[in-house]
């Protein structure tokens, strides 16, 4: 039976299948050790459509992996051990398996079919689901929308038949031309954010990289990220989107306008002169922030499918070369039904926002709030361990910056002025503490040598 049964009620279809595929497979399996190999390399018990055929192969699997012979005889001996004979079809079935396909030649050809079959049901019942979904009002648009992409996505486990050549010698003279290239010519440069200490540790963010931005509140995570966004987008003409989940476009504007103008914050917000020259430099901030590829949006509630589609929509249209997040804990959750707690949930953003740097080839900024280890401890300085509460952020995180101003907490130090990037994890690169300054009037930081 190819693809649908051959007498479905009413005209009805059932899902896609291959029943000839399946027995020649399972004929195949029975004559021949190798055969197992070759097939358990691209099918799983999950892809068969007949339950018995999933049973079979199970028992078949079993008894070559304890090293036992799997004849008809022995297969139809641990099926009716195991209760599962008669449901399987008895003897007869087991015994006419070898006869449903004579060479054993196709056996990855035929496992290839089974599988395929398999993603078929599968895209066909995430639709059923979504379908079904949307008449039950049982969630949001959103979580449908999320529940039916986490579906899709896993179908790329399902392609990959395993015909992957798996040899460390693969490919291992291009590594091997990339160090010696390294060498000469030195390292490739990422992206860079402008702080020059900070560029030349990393050597740029990097395609593929999750970078976490984490502080206690008011020390400068949004004024840092706002940084990293602007000097991508405005300064270097690198697409970047910013999304901001605690404040407006409108003070967002502000911000960036305040920082690319050296134009004091506050005086946007109260009256008083204004000067030519002034008024001539935030003139030309804003034409340079109109003509750069910074993009913004402005969401309280946004969750991971909307930054997700908002991402690919970007760089299917315009390219996209940076991503920032403010910030990862007031995002929203998509359980999908599911009771998980708040930290479960971050943790699922957080590999959501990993996995989503990896796909696009683009570095992804995340800001988090740190736990409040730091007022509890005589100096407050933050460490990785702060950010263990929040999920899995300390695990995901290729690159994780602890900020840190030591006059938020002493009015009178002597470093008032200063901010301290603890670079606390960098994935196969060094660590440092990078100090800068910290310019609140401008919202902005810049490095100690432009003070």
């Amino acid at each position: 039976m190819n693809d649908y049964d051959e007498d479905p009620a009413d005209g009805e279809k059932l899902p896609p299948f291959d029943l000839a595929a399946e027995r020649a497979l399972l004929s195949a399996m029975i004559q021949s050790s190798n055969a197992i190999d070759e097939a358990v390399e691209v099918v799983e018990p999950k892809h068969f459509y007949r339950p018995q055929h999933e049973t079979i192969y199970r028992a078949l699997v079993e008894l070559h992996t304890e090293g036992a012979a799997h004849d008809p005889i022995s297969l139809s001996d641990r099926l009716e051990k195991a209760g599962d004979l008669e449901r399987c079809g008895g003897r007869i079935y087991v015994f006419d398996l070898p006869n449903a396909y004579n060479s054993v030649g196709g056996t990855r050809a035929h496992a290839e079919i089974v599988r395929e079959k398999a993603v078929l049901r599968k895209i066909l019942f995430a639709g059923i689901g979504m379908t079904q979904s949307v008449h039950r009002r049982e969630h949001s648009p959103d979580e449908i929308i999320q529940g039916a992409y986490d579906t899709l996505e896993g179908l790329s486990t399902l392609t990959d038949t395993g015909d992957t050549d798996l040899s460390i010698g693969v490919d291992i003279m291009d590594t091997v031309a990339e160090v010696v290239d390294i060498r000469e010519n030195g390292p490739k440069v990422g992206l860079l954010t402008g702080f020059l200490d900070f560029d030349a540790l990393t050597g740029g963010l990097q395609a593929g990289q999750f970078v976490i931005i984490a502080a206690r509140p008011a020390m400068g995570k949004s004024v840092l990220a706002s940084d990293f966004a602007r000097y991508a987008a405005i300064r270097n003409d690198i697409p970047t989107l910013f999304f901001s989940l605690e404040m407006g476009r409108k003070e967002l504007q502000k911000r960036f306008l305040s920082a690319q103008a050296s134009y004091p914050l506050h005086w946007m917000k109260t009256k008083g002169p204004l000067e030519d020259a002034k008024l001539l430099d935030l003139a030309t901030a804003g034409k340079d922030m109109q003509s750069s590829p910074l993009h913004i949006v402005a969401d309280t509630g946004i969750t991971l499918a909307k930054i997700r589609a908002h991402c690919r929509r970007i760089q299917r249209q315009r390219g996209l070369g940076l991503v920032v997040i403010d910030y990862l804990q007031l995002m929203s959750g998509e359980s999908m039904g599911r009771n998980d707690n708040r930290q479960q949930e971050v943790s699922r953003i957080s590999r959501g926002l990993k996995k989503l740097a990896m796909d696009l080839e683009i570095p992804v900024v995340a800001l988090s709030q740190l736990n409040r280890g730091p007022e509890q401890r005589q100096d407050k300085k933050p460490m990785l361990a702060d950010l263990r509460e929040s999920g899995s952020l300390e695990q995901d995180a290729d690159i994780a910056i602890l900020l840190h101003r030591e006059d938020a907490y002493e009015r009178e130090s002597p470093r008032a002025g200063e901010a301290d990037f603890i670079v606390a994890k960098h994935r196969n690169g060094p660590t440092a503490t990078i100090t800068v300054a910290f310019q609140g009037h401008f919202a902005r930081f810049v490095d100690m040598a432009q003070t």
